[in-house]
């Protein structure tokens, strides 16, 4: 079990899975800076460029409550180590993409491998950390990959594109998922979970995967009639997941106020903030006028930010005054950020920069905090699900967020069409800034309304999985 593990083993295995974790991370930001030199290179259309990210997302996000569950099935350590190598082909073929069908092809694949190996780390790190104390501190090292990883893909990628060339925002994922595939094998454990004799619902993965890939599909690319039709498609999943003799997704565990919370505080968490992401950058370049990798050095303070507070105290604070303290403090800290953001004016040290450090310590203990609730007391047999459930909704939340802030940007400097160009950007953005406090204010209000102050437990529906040292499987 888990608790036999020593500790230099045990930490070598968090390190090798918040490594995955985090270049599947970077890899939703690092094209970013790259997409005008794809365009380019590749003779991408302006429609058809924005295929490159939402070929991904629509992949990740569609297969990752399913990826959770097969954890739970077949073991966790044989979905990650599959899922990451997939992901490290994919990255090998579209860094020699010389075609844009291929790259887009490609990319829909890394998102099939993303899917299948980080769904089921919040899962492998909850089962092999059992201690309160060391867990939390186990999910504030993973959720500073989660958290920065945006704003370090932004940093790499304007390094490699102008250093490179665009190729090597792809490339650079081949050493990270070899290495961490070779370390994987010998130091993560292997679980033979509940065995797919326990039954996989096949109809309901069918229906939430179509659900969630239209879903996100609509809400990046705005088209609504998609939209309806994933909605159809979700509910059919939740009355297909109450009759099922083995649900994809247990509705049981919905019974726990701690991942029920957890879940909408994150859609709505996320919305907020990487739309912000999103914003800031082209504010930066549009408006400030920064290149590529300038951008991506402005962006800096807050991964640094992140890592000081959820790697140095978030564990201690949790521990002191409780998760869902620490959470509601955190999100003000990020609200208030937002709102002086809302009067930016020109000046990245006077205007930008305080905010951002700002965000980056309200971020820094929220984020472990919340993921730490979306996982209290959930059996181990349904950590997978858990897992998967949590990083779905953390996807949710990123394409709507994206896409309201882009939308509402777009239409306040579109109004403004007399005022002087960089003017009307700089309006549309405060807006935006203002949009995005608004999904933190609600993702607070929410919390405090949701969240217990002490989660109450709810019995397995399974056994635990069997666990045994890794080449004893």
């Amino acid at each position: 079990m888990a608790e036999n593990h020593p500790t230099r083993s045990r930490g070598l295995a968090l390190a090798v899975l918040c490594a995955a974790s985090l270049m599947v991370v970077l890899d939703s930001s690092i094209v970013a800076v790259a997409l005008p030199a794809i365009q380019a290179d590749l003779g991408f259309t302006p429609a058809g460029l924005s295929w490159v990210f939402t070929a991904y997302l629509v992949a990740f996000g569609g297969l990752l409550l399913i990826s959770g569950r097969l954890g739970d099935l077949i073991g966790r350590r044989r979905v990650f180590l599959g899922g990451l190598a997939l992901f490290t082909f994919a990255s090998l073929v579209a860094g020699l993409a010389s075609d844009a069908g291929v790259l887009v092809v490609s990319r829909f694949v890394q998102g099939i491998g993303g899917a299948l190996a980080s769904a089921v780390v919040l899962g492998m790190i909850v089962t092999m950390y059992p201690e309160p104390r060391a867990r939390t501190k186990a999910i504030g090292v993973y959720s500073f990959t989660q958290a920065a990883g945006a704003s370090i893909g932004l940093i790499a990628g304007g390094a490699l594109t102008q250093a490179l060339n665009w190729h090597w925002t792809f490339y650079v994922n081949l050493p990270i998922g070899v290495v961490a595939l070779l370390l994987a094998v010998r130091v993560v454990e292997a679980d033979r979970g509940t065995g797919l004799r326990a039954g996989l619902d096949v109809l309901g993965a069918v229906l939430v995967t179509g659900a969630v890939m239209l879903g996100v599909y609509a809400i990046s690319s705005a088209v609504w009639g998609a939209l309806a039709a994933a909605v159809v498609l979700l509910a059919a999943f939740v009355v297909r997941q109450a009759k099922a003799r083995t649900p994809l997704l247990p509705l049981r565990l919905f019974r726990l106020r701690a991942v029920t919370g957890a879940n909408l505080v994150m859609v709505l968490m996320v919305a907020g903030m990487l739309g912000f992401q999103f914003v800031t950058a082209l504010y930066l370049q549009q408006v400030l006028g920064l290149d590529a990798l300038g951008t991506g050095v402005a962006f800096l303070p807050v991964p640094l930010v992140i890592a000081v507070a959820s790697l140095g105290f978030a564990d201690k604070v949790t521990a002191r005054f409780g998760p869902r303290a620490v959470l509601l403090t955190g999100l003000g800290l990020v609200i208030v950020g937002l709102l002086l953001l809302t009067r930016v004016s020109g000046s990245y040290f006077a205007d930008v920069l305080p905010p951002l450090l700002l965000m980056g310590l309200g971020a820094g203990v929220a984020i472990p905090a919340l993921m730490g609730l979306a996982m209290a007391d959930v059996p181990a047999a349904d950590a997978g699900a858990a897992s998967g459930l949590i990083n779905t909704t953390q996807q949710v939340g990123a394409a709507v967020g994206t896409a309201v802030l882009a939308t509402v940007a777009a239409s306040r400097t579109a109004s403004l069409g007399g005022v002087d160009h960089r003017e009307a950007l700089a309006a549309g953005f405060q807006l935006a800034y203002g949009v995005s406090a608004g999904f933190l204010i609600a993702a607070v209000a929410l919390g405090g309304l949701v969240l217990a102050r002490r989660p109450r437990r709810i019995s397995a529906a399974a056994p635990e999985p069997e666990v045994c040292v890794a080449g004893q499987a």
